[in-house]
């Protein structure tokens, strides 16, 4: 088996506990380099990586095959489409891009050189997603007539990361933390017919979005997307509401976690939530209200990683399309056009 030479564009948050760990204990994977301007964060904790001082010595390296652009949002159109140009395959971590118009540029420039391309929409693994898959895969809530889905944090502080809040385009909690959450709707129910959102910020002295109530317009249901950088006490992450029954999730994926201690993905229960963050499943069968908990499915990353090895080795698709993440950032475009306008925006 050959594995694939993989080199990331930054060892950052997203370097560290995202990708390289999982690059790095897979067999049909070489973690083989990393950009550093200069620091050397990497060679210490993986002594056998080489260090770039840029992305164009990267991309003179032959040997690489795979990049990961794990680099700020408003780099990931011009970093994708010079490694596009070089040949080699790409991961770009979400958001896509900053723009739809920059998506569907490098989507026709990478089938133009025959490159695998695809986007970084890793929480498709979390548990607690797909337990809400599994749930609506079985039937049993009826006729789904709303939805909401929360991704809520207690932060009231600035991030540390000054390009976070720095008011630039793609900045913000609706690109950050609401692409994950866009991505999972369109993956259960499509894209909506329309949507109205409120985009605004609380944190003193913040001059970027850390709040969204996002309303997906469906021809049959609604869905509501919120977040939030001042919820203390938790609330259900997913709830949803059927001619038939309610399903209720925590945010219970603990893969983020484990990473965040360094523990490797390849360990024992890797993905798998605690007894007590199983769903709630409420619904009427012959007339009989029945209730039960409902085991998690296991999460996991990896799958991503061995679907982008079957894109590349096997010729197989990748495991998230640039089409869709493409619409992740029409959405979020709609969205704050909404917010500007004030009224509902047509997709």
């Amino acid at each position: 088996m050959k594995s694939i030479n993989t080199a990331l564009c930054s060892f950052g948050m997203s370097g560290h506990l995202f990708h390289a760990p999982f690059i790095d204990v897979n067999p049909k994977f070489n973690l083989y380099g990393v950009v550093e301007r200069s620091k050397n964060l990497a060679k210490a904790k993986y002594p056998n990586i080489k260090t770039f001082r840029s992305l164009e010595d990267l991309l003179e390296d032959k040997a690489i095959d795979l990049v990961i652009v794990n680099t700020p949002n408003i780099t990931h159109y011009d970093f994708t489409k010079r490694i596009i140009e070089a040949g080699k395959h790409i991961v770009v971590e979400k958001p896509f891009t900053v723009t739809s118009s920059e998506a569907k540029e490098l989507i026709d420039l990478a089938e133009k050189h025959n490159v695998k391309l695809s986007v970084y929409h890793n929480r498709r693994w979390d548990s607690d997603f797909k337990t809400v898959q599994k749930v609506l895969n079985k039937d049993v809530l009826g006729d789904i007539v709303e939805a909401e889905f929360h991704y809520d944090r207690f932060e009231p502080e600035l991030s540390y990361k000054k390009h976070k809040e720095v008011p630039t385009e793609g900045v913000g909690s609706l690109y950050d933390l609401g692409s994950h959450l866009i991505d999972q709707v369109l993956q259960l129910f499509g894209l909506p017919n329309s949507v109205f959102a409120c985009l605004d910020s609380f944190r003193d002295n913040s001059k970027v979005g850390d709040y969204f109530d996002v309303k997906f317009y469906y021809k049959s249901h609604y869905v509501t997307l919120k977040s939030s950088y001042f919820v203390l006490e938790t609330l259900p992450a997913y709830s949803i509401h059927g001619t038939k029954g309610s399903f209720i999730k925590t945010k219970g994926d603990i893969q983020e976690a484990a990473l965040q201690k360094e523990i490797k993905p390849n360990t024992g229960n890797w993905g798998k939530e605690p007894e007590s963050e199983k769903g709630l499943l409420h619904f009427i069968k012959n007339g009989k209200s029945t209730k039960e908990y409902v085991n998690t499915e296991t999460g996991n990353y990896m799958k991503y990683y061995d679907g982008m090895y079957d894109a590349i080795q096997n010729n197989k698709p990748v495991p998230v399309s640039p089409f869709e993440a493409m619409q992740v950032i029409q959405v979020i475009e709609a969205a704050i056009k909404s917010n500007q306008e004030k009224k509902v925006i047509y997709l």
